[in-house]
């Protein structure tokens, strides 16, 4: 087994000490962001892909049109149907279907086949005894279609409208850029052809719908004057059908016209499936199957299921359980290329698996998958296995984090992967990458499977060539030795960075691009560590002055955020309205959008009408509904704004600026030359190629001037040819590259202009998925945009096609590299580039956290505590006498009874109520309250003053949400607001559900505390309305974060409301005005003093000294500095 940073473990242990150097000046970093990290955006998305679905779905023709019936009512010819599964009984259906029986019908497959009349999959014009028997005959068998079989489980019977050739008409609706385009013929069936070449077309704006007299001029020539307004006023309405629930296609074949009456007899559809938190309500109960051929794996169905669950991406793809080539690559973009490599070099019919995992998956996410693949592929004998687990350079996961629970997963498996001689070869880069791959080799060495390991030194797919036996280690280890000789050593002492030297070749003229050096930014959402990555490439670039000048964060009130720039601490604020932002700042010229996809579209609608002087906005978040994102291009366009994404990390421009996360950690920006310009600009869709294209780029040239990731869904904001333009126009920019993927058309247009002249400099072009030749059926691959519609979207004829127009196009995407090397080095020695001398390489302190997390650094604790208990305060009332309290056994919970209520409450009320005075006694030394009880105590204060400097502390941010989450909830049901439409209503407010979401605990990892309180109240209250409305509730946040649960205080809430109003001991008004007094913060301050005491009896016990807080913990800040 090898380490292959090679030279071994001695180059890994020099390239550690000399970051350690380049870092010497690390400054404890405190509680950085400790008042915002407590109000984390409920609405806001870290991660480059916060959502893993394809957003073109095909469906069912059934569920089709069972949307069309809805919408049409009476307006159509009769729609009527049934859909038969494997469960349907044929002998009953008549019995709730009676017109199965009186009429005359049509039987077909509803399993996403198209040209099912040519197949012979048809029935038609038949009785209902004879359509059961020809479903009987081909329910459950084998049928071949092209280059697929599968059986037939699925049909749809309905029925049969007669009527002549010349009835048939053929309309079809499918998305396009900018809008939506309408194909109509006069002649339909299944001999209608190639419509694409023969229909009538219509393109409608996204803005806009068209009217049947439109529709007449347009589409209507050779249908006959009768027929015209009828099918006009058809078509009209399908297209409005089409936009209000959310499809990307529809295709009618045929479209029957017959007395006046419209039949529609065939239909396919897709729906845009990132519409599905607007339409759910719309569409009910959608399935979404697989291609015929194709059905899911259970395996496929565990990950699909896990991916629906979480914020992070999965997906797996079942190819050749018996293949020899196992895959498991980090990120959309890296998975599609790992595909192509092996293809490309002969093994595509041995690849067993297509998947990807991105957007930083926990350890339990990340072991879950591995186990699944590894399970998969040691099911299969042969002696012959390789699992390449690749990835790019991550921008922001930590890749030994994620790496853990592969380990855990190789672990588990150990015996059968040395059993069956399985190689394992792991290629990976970005933030903690080289502990990552310590901990592979480690791993290895510990359970004697065979791993080699391989660092960004070496090309994204090299681990590729040389598990295949297509490279040796010495080729490897030349190539990786070339690259260090051509790096700029790393400066061993850290020094103030100067501003980077503009290159010799951009200073000839001054071109204002998207990003300069005083380029400032707006920040939507909280999102501390993007900010603060941000930064530290201003301070490495020598900026000025720090390219974030304020958040906005609709969910609380304006303040300041403290964040480094430097070893120097500044602040930043925060608005909680964008046009008070946009008012104070005018001099922004950029708005990096970190909303979710559900709230991104209003965000940008409302800086589109506010902020005049934004000229750019970057969308990070993945699955933005297709329509929305059409309606924002054509508004940006409108008002000249350039929009980068959605499902971006953003783009860079070395030396200038940088949108979030790009780039990756600083390190990772330092070795890639990022802090200063170079002569070569890309445009790509893939965040995480983007960073690996820095690594290429700087590895073979100068470096890159400037990067764009315009987005992986389907309709990215801006297009590579607007990108490209602007790096033509550019004087300081020699060399273009593009990197494409499979899907889309926009590649031509870079061919145009090649052909043209519009584009002059050398422009290197690539697109991946090559691949997608080898696979009998479509495959989704990373992004929602990496599918091909047809032969013109495949990455091969696209490469074609830029070849043949005079882009240079190499081989393979590993020859990307030594093409760029050629292509640099002939500018050189014509004189078009002249190499500048090297800036002193930049450093900046670490991070107080990251390095703790690196195990660099180790600071001592300030407190020592060694309790977390309760005690129970035995108190005598009047009304009942102590001896009674004993001798009935009535507790806690019926002392309280007595003394807040004036009443007994039935014995499972009490016990509910000492049940949350135990969950509620303590939660650590850490807490604000304990904290204060605990300082206190060191200062020789008594028991009382002590508890009562813990008691000061309750409020709305410590204790006090479970009297709101009582309100709130119990409001909502009052006043019959469905769960769905108190949630909309609480965000449109801009205000949080108080009770809802966990910093830590999840669906998948419950807070033991609620699970147990739970149980008890759905086991023993007579009455669950109030909670039973919560948890509804919590369906619906949990749907769009798993971590949105109903917490403790929000199910102490509720429970203790239907306690109240249905135990019988009190009325409806006396229940709401208990409420009112505020007894559940009581029960808060009762059951934490509990705590309190046990802390502070802690402390005098163990004789703890006068605590005083460290002076290095503190900013000592003047008034010069913007307080």
């Amino acid at each position: 087994m090898k380490f292959f940073r090679r030279k071994t473990r001695d180059q890994l242990l020099h390239t550690t000490t000399v970051y350690l150097l380049m870092h010497s000046s690390v400054v404890h970093v405190g509680r950085l962001m400790s008042k915002t990290a407590n109000c984390l955006d409920k609405e806001v998305s870290y991660f480059y892909k916060p959502t893993a679905t394809m957003s073109q779905k095909a469906i069912r023709e059934a569920d089709g049109k069972r949307l069309l019936k809805n919408y049409f009512g009476d307006e159509l010819g009769t729609i009527q149907f049934v859909a038969i599964n494997e469960q349907t009984s044929l002998n009953d259906l008549p019995a709730s279907n009676s017109w199965l029986n009186d009429t005359k019908l049509v039987a077909k497959p509803d399993q996403l086949i198209k040209r099912r009349g040519k197949l012979g999959l048809v029935k038609l014009n038949a009785t209902y005894p004879e359509v059961c028997q020809w479903i009987q005959e081909r329910k459950g068998k084998e049928i071949q279609v092209e280059a697929v079989s599968g059986p037939l489980d699925t049909f749809i019977v309905e029925p049969f409208v007669p009527h002549n050739s010349h009835d048939e008409y053929y309309v079809s609706i499918t998305s396009v850029r900018g809008g939506d385009q309408i194909y109509f013929y006069h002649e339909g069936g299944v001999d209608v052809g190639d419509v694409d070449a023969k229909a009538e077309k219509c393109f409608v704006s996204a803005t806009s719908l068209i009217d049947p007299e439109t529709i007449m001029e347009r589409l209507l020539h050779q249908v006959s004057e009768e027929r015209r307004p009828r099918l006009a006023g058809f078509i009209s309405k399908l297209f409005t059908f089409y936009r209000e629930l959310g499809f990307s296609l529809i295709e009618i074949n045929p479209v029957v016209v017959v007395d006046d009456q419209i039949y529609v007899i065939d239909l396919a559809a897709k729906l845009d499936q990132t519409a599905d938190f607007e339409m759910s309500d719309r569409w009910g109960d959608i399935q979404y199957p697989a291609p015929f051929g194709r059905k899911q794996t259970k395996e496929e169905r565990y990950i699909s299921a896990l991916d629906a669950k979480t914020g992070a991406s999965l997906k797996l793809t079942i190819l050749n359980s018996e293949g020899r080539v196992w895959t498991m690559v980090a990120g959309g973009g890296a998975s599609v290329i790992y595909a192509d490599t092996i293809s490309d070099l002969g093994y595509g019919e041995e690849l067993a698996n297509y998947g990807e995992y991105s957007g930083d998956p926990n350890e339990s996410l990340t072991y879950e998958y591995a186990k699944t693949v590894i399970d998969l592929m040691t099911r299969n004998q042969r002696k012959d296995k390789v699992l390449i687990i690749g990835g790019g350079i991550a921008n922001f996961t930590n890749v030994a984090e994620t790496f853990k629970g592969i380990i855990r997963a190789i672990q588990q498996y150990q015996d059968r992967l040395i059993q069956q001689g399985v190689k394992i070869y792991v290629r990976r880069g970005g933030p903690n990458y080289q502990s990552g791959l310590q901990m592979m080799t480690e791993c290895g060495r510990s359970t004697g499977v065979h791993i080699e390991v391989f660092g960004p030194e070496t090309h994204i797919t090299s681990a590729v060539s040389y598990a295949l036996g297509q490279k040796t280690m010495e080729q490897l280890l030349h190539e990786s030795q070339a690259h260090s000789e051509r790096s700029t050593p790393v400066a061993m002492v850290a020094d103030p960075p100067q501003p980077a030297p503009a290159s010799e070749n951009s200073q000839k003229t001054r071109y204002e691009g998207l990003f300069t050096p005083d380029t400032t930014a707006f920040i939507y959402g909280m999102q501390a560590k993007a900010c603060q990555n941000m930064l530290d490439f201003d301070h490495v670039c020598g900026r000025a002055k720090p390219s974030v000048t304020a958040i906005i964060y609709p969910f609380g009130g304006n303040h300041f955020t403290k964040f480094y720039y430097g070893t120097n601490e500044i602040l930043i604020p925060v608005y909680s309205k964008m046009s008070e932002a946009v008012q104070k700042h005018p001099e922004v010229t950029v708005m990096v959008n970190f909303a979710s996809f559900r709230s991104v579209y209003a965000s940008v609608n409302e800086t589109l009408d506010v902020a005049p002087q934004i000229r750019t906005i970057a969308i990070i978040a993945e699955g933005v509904p297709e329509q929305r994102t059409k309606l924002l291009i054509a508004k940006a366009k409108s008002k000249g704004v350039t929009i980068i994404g959605p499902a971006t990390v953003g783009g860079i421009k070395p030396g200038c600026f940088r949108i979030g996360n790009t780039g990756g950690m600083i390190d990772n920006v330092i070795a890639s030359k990022l802090y200063r310009p170079g002569s070569v600009a890309y445009v790509s869709r893939s965040g995480g190629m983007s960073n690996e294209l820095n690594n290429i780029i700087s590895r073979h040239s100068d470096g890159v001037y400037e990067g764009v990731s315009i987005g992986g869904d389907r309709y990215p904001g801006s297009t590579f040819i607007e990108h490209l333009l602007r790096y033509e126009s550019d004087p300081g920019i020699k060399i273009l590259v593009l990197l494409g993927e499979v899907g889309g058309v926009e590649e031509y247009e870079i061919c145009d202009a090649v052909k043209c002249g519009k584009i002059k400099k050398p422009i290197i072009g690539w697109c991946i998925g090559t691949c997608a030749r080898i696979f009998p059926y479509e495959v989704q691959f990373g992004h929602a945009g990496a599918s091909a519609h047809g032969s013109s979207e495949t990455a091969e004829a696209k490469n074609a096609a830029m070849k043949e127009a005079g882009v240079i196009v190499p081989t393979s995407f590993e020859e990307f590299g030594t093409v760029l090397g050629r292509i640099y080095n002939d500018l050189i020695s014509k004189g078009v580039i002249t190499p500048r001398p090297e800036p002193k390489t930049p450093t900046i302190p670490m991070d107080y956290s990251w390095a703790r997390q690196l195990g660099l650094i180790r600071k001592p604790t300030n407190f020592v505590s060694s309790i977390s208990d309760e005690r129970g305060d035995e108190l005598l009332y009047a009304g009942m006498p102590l001896s009674r309290v004993f001798e009935e056994d009535i507790g806690v919970g019926g002392v309280i009874s007595l003394l807040w209520f004036k009443r007994r409450l039935p014995p499972y009320a009490t016990k509910f109520i000492e049940m949350v005075l135990m969950v509620t006694a303590d939660h650590g030394p850490a807490v604000s309250g304990a904290h204060n009880t605990i300082v206190t105590a060191r200062a020789g204060k008594d028991l009382i003053s002590s508890l009562v400097s813990g008691l000061m502390t309750i409020g709305p941010r410590f204790g006090g949400a479970i009297d709101d989450a009582s309100r709130q909830f119990s409001q909502a049901h009052d006043r019959n607001l469905s769960p769905k439409t108190f949630v909309d209503e609480m965000r449109d407010k801009g205000e949080l559900i108080m009770g809802i979401g966990h910093r830590v605990k999840t669906l998948q990892n419950p807070d033991k505390r609620v699970v147990i309180l739970k149980d008890y109240i759905m086991n023993h209250f007579p009455q669950t309305n109030i909670v039973s409305y919560a948890l509804e509730v919590e369906k619906i946040t949990t749907a769009k974060r798993n971590n949105l649960i109903l917490n403790v205080d929000g199910l102490i809430g509720t429970g203790f409301v239907d306690l109240l109003r249905g135990c019988g001991a009190f009325t409806r008004e006396e229940a709401d005005e208990y409420l009112s007094y505020g007894c559940l913060n009581g029960l808060f301050v009762l059951g934490r003093s509990i705590g309190f005491i046990g802390h502070y009896l802690d402390q005098v016990r163990m004789k703890q000294p006068l605590y005083r807080h460290p002076w290095d913990d503190i900013s000592y800040v003047d008034g010069d500095n913007g307080f």
